[in-house]
């Protein structure tokens, strides 16, 4: 078609009277990437959002002009706007676990979308989606089809999403954070199909809090703050030579090859703290050793890889540093799925002290997620132990483990999914608090405060729900929730993954100070390698549920790890 297939100019966007979305105006013409960047609550992805009707209840949206491959969006209805949605517009949404139906095989879901903008017959359309599943990276395509949701881990769900968004070959694809929760290899992948259909003609709208992947697809950008575009140009113009202050914030966020310790995010009651200025002080000679088990229990000793890619540089000896709070050996976990046996844990192994982090870095699949749990004692090993505190811990019984239970934390990718929505921010906090004890509401307020004080958060937040928080402070109150039983582990899964990247420094700076002040243990579980090697005093990387290396983020090269892209902005 001849002019942009995407015109937006003056696009108003108000709730209750309040503008969110404040005279934005750019084109996307068949074959280009636009890009827009900004904090949560930027206005982002309700621009994106308003393109397909879809700005949200209570919405009032005004435009000079607002036109889809020339359909003016804003007087369209009814059946005309559904057929918009999907055909000619795909919109890939950022979160999978919401946006899929949690009771339809995912292949249903993507024949749904055939079946409504292609002619194709029954037997076409199931051929179809294994294709696209296919195209989009997803590996045992035709396994994955017939499995829902809840049973695909958080990449395996977006890739799910992004093929039911493309399944209608759209003119214009509105890709609203599509690779938040994928892993780098995996990422690259989803990237490279996004490049390749917008090198085929298709205009593509990219909103993404990830410099990285802006940069490296985009072919324009655009950055928001206050519902405004405050700087527009090229990714190098905009990335490198920043005139806002805004956009100069954004970019000095990137954790990517800054020290471990150093603020990420200007001081404030969240990163503020004396002992969080600076870099940490490097600990002698830091080997990253564990005593290995096999799944008989017999003790090894065995090192990998300490000093990755060199494992016979310097003798494994056991660390100084740290006292030893969380002990796995052999762990070994299998599930069987449509007849199949998945092994997503093969004897794992390593040790988590006190002070330091472990940072466990691997692919969609390689069984990060299934580790957690298994240190969480929410699964059951098949083979090999955990020990907390030197004493045993998993597969013991869960009436054993519960008194020592308040000792490990745990922060979640999806806040918003582990709370419930119906309790206030107060309500959630002071559950953890009592953890089932009685005790006078007085001096439970009062450690409820307390708590969203040492997170940075404000008391008035207390009377709010989960809903009608950002995402940041929703994670802040993850947190605050995990501290509450003053545990002596964090198993971070993913922690700020969905988070964009002002906010993500926010918490980081968080998560680094209350280490630093409380001498906890994380796993910090990541697909993020800027922020695993920001973060980490130690790296452990999967591939296929087994440890594949282990040694000291400090001598980690980028190309051991799980890809071979640099993290950060490029």
């Amino acid at each position: 078609m001849s002019g942009p297939v995407l015109e937006v100019r003056d696009l108003v966007v108000e709730f209750s009277g309040r503008r969110v979305v404040d005279g934005v105006s750019f084109q996307v013409a068949a074959g280009e990437c636009v890009a827009i960047v900004g904090e949560s609550g930027s206005g982002k992805s309700v621009t994106a959002r308003s393109i397909v009707g879809l700005a949200g209840d209570g919405a009032r949206v005004s435009a000079a002009e607002l036109t889809v491959a020339g359909q003016h969006v804003l007087s369209l209805t009814g059946r005309r706007l559904r057929r918009l949605r999907g055909g000619t517009v795909g919109l890939i949404a950022q979160d999978a676990l919401v946006s899929l139906d949690p009771l339809r095989p995912i292949g249903r879901e993507i024949g749904d979308t055939l079946a409504l903008h292609t002619g194709l017959d029954a037997a076409a359309r199931r051929a179809r989606t294994i294709e696209l599943l296919e195209r989009v990276g997803l590996p045992d395509a035709e396994l994955r089809s017939r499995q829902r949701p809840g049973q695909l881990s958080g990449g395996q769900r977006q890739r799910a999403l992004i093929a039911a968004g493309i399944a209608g070959e759209p003119q214009l694809l509105v890709a609203d954070e599509p690779t938040t929760a994928l892993d780098q290899p995996v990422q690259a992948g989803v990237l490279r199909l996004l490049g390749q259909l917008r090198d085929e003609g298709t205009a593509l709208l990219l909103i993404s809090h990830d410099l990285s992947v802006v940069r490296g697809i985009a072919d324009r950008v655009l950055v928001m703050t206050d519902g405004a575009v405050v700087e527009e140009g090229t990714p190098a113009e905009v990335f490198e030579r920043p005139e806002h202050q805004y956009t100069r914030t954004l970019v000095d966020a990137v954790p990517a090859g800054r020290p471990r310790g150093t603020l990420l995010s200007p001081a404030g009651p969240s990163a503020a703290a004396p002992s969080a200025v600076g870099p940490r002080p490097a600990a002698a000679a830091p080997t990253a050793v564990v005593e290995r088990r096999s799944s008989s229990g017999k003790a090894t000793d065995k090192a990998i890889n300490p000093t990755f890619g060199d494992a016979g540089a310097h003798q494994a000896t056991k660390p100084t540093f740290g006292e030893v709070l969380v002990e796995a050996f052999g762990l070994t976990r299998r599930f069987h799925v449509s007849g199949r046996e998945i092994v997503a844990a093969d004897d794992v192994s390593f040790s988590l002290r006190a002070g330091r982090t472990l940072g466990l870095v691997g692919e969609s699949g390689s069984g990060k997620s299934t580790t957690a749990r298994l240190l969480l004692g929410l699964e059951r090993p098949d083979a090999g132990e955990v020990t907390l505190l030197g004493e045993p811990w998993s597969p013991l019984p869960e009436a054993r483990r519960r008194p020592r239970r308040p000792l490990v934390g745990a922060v979640f990718q999806d806040a918003l999914s582990s709370f419930d929505p119906r309790w206030t921010v107060g309500a959630i906090l002071a559950d953890a608090v009592t953890h089932g004890r009685s005790t006078r509401p007085g001096p439970v307020r009062a450690e409820v405060t307390a708590l969203l004080d040492t997170v940075g958060l404000e008391p008035a937040l207390a009377d709010r729900r989960p809903l009608h928080l950002s995402g940041g402070q929703r994670q802040r109150v993850s947190i605050a929730r995990a501290l509450a039983a003053e545990p002596r582990v964090l198993i971070l899964d993913e922690p700020v993954s969905a988070l964009d990247v002002s906010v993500q420094a926010q918490v980081l700076d968080l998560l680094d100070r209350l280490q630093r002040e409380r001498d906890l243990a994380y796993l910090l579980i990541t697909h993020d390698l800027g922020v695993a090697l920001h973060m980490s005093d130690d790296i452990a990387v999967l591939k296929d549920g087994r440890v594949v290396e282990l040694g000291p983020a400090a001598t980690a090269s980028v190309t051991s790890l799980p890809s071979a892209s640099r993290p950060g902005c490029r």
